[in-house]
């Protein structure tokens, strides 16, 4: 399994860096996870838009589904469009995103399937578990399994003990770190800090961890010293480029 960053950052995106976004390869299969804010030409340097074979969002905020618009427009507006594309996001989570377009232009290039956080879904390759996390918005973290392979998304929560389930013994654990340290009260429960990532990590026994959604103007290192504090493993930073691979 293979998965490259196309941004890591949270709330907008900036000159450099784009907001969270995930091409996740296995099998030749080809996941987007999160096409937020400015993903899509990080994406298209890397695949074109109709060899994408699935998208999954974990929640309707726009920076982490903005860009599944225009990933649409480029399927159905070329001559190579390929079949619909295979979006899976939470019930409702999309209905504003999908309705700015003219009626009916879209829709030839994706097919939609709803889910409510906790189902078991398939998509491609991977067995996919879901999990309800709190955030303002319906929020579904997500394992997904291949060849024994397991990569942990948290997608954006607060604190919460489904996160040691939903990281338990991941090969690699995809984790929200809006902050180093300190949460402001605006954003109290509803967000996650570095540190509080490496205390769940190290209870559910994760082989490796990835910080993304890092607030715009956070310094990286910031983020890895305060996770360090709690976790002893392996630890990343989502960055342009990145290409974390484990398994075969």
């Amino acid at each position: 399994m293979r998965i490259t960053v196309l941004g890591g950052l949270g709330a907008f995106p900036t000159a450099h860096q784009s907001c969270s976004g995930f091409l996740v390869e296995h099998d030749g299969f080809r996941l987007l996870i999160d096409p937020g804010y400015a993903t899509l030409q990080p994406l298209l340097a890397r695949v074109r838009a109709e060899q994408v074979d699935a998208v999954y969002v974990s929640h309707g905020h726009p920076d982490h589904c903005a860009d599944l618009q225009p990933l649409a427009r480029a399927r159905v507006l070329t001559d190579r469009s390929g079949p619909p594309l295979p979006v899976y996001a939470p019930t409702g989570s999309l209905a504003d995103l999908l309705a700015i377009d003219e009626p009916g232009l879209l829709e030839p290039g994706y097919h939609l399937t709803e889910f409510t956080p906790g189902e078991t879904l398939r998509l491609g390759p991977y067995g996919v578990r879901t999990f309800p996390l709190p955030h303002w918005v319906p929020n579904a973290g997500a394992r997904f399994e291949a060849s024994g392979v397991v990569l942990a998304y948290t997608g954006d929560t607060g604190p919460s003990p489904t996160l040691v389930d939903l990281a338990r013994e991941a090969d690699v654990l995809i984790a929200e770190a809006t902050y180093p340290d300190d949460i402001p009260p605006r954003h109290a429960g509803n967000l996650s800090s570095a540190a509080e990532v490496g205390r769940y990590a190290t209870e559910a026994g994760a082989r490796r961890v990835l910080l993304t959604h890092l607030w715009p103007g956070t310094e990286p290192g910031d983020a890895v010293a305060a996770v360090r504090r709690g976790y002893a493993g392996p630890v990343d930073v989502a960055g342009p480029g990145l290409t974390v691979t484990v398994g075969r």
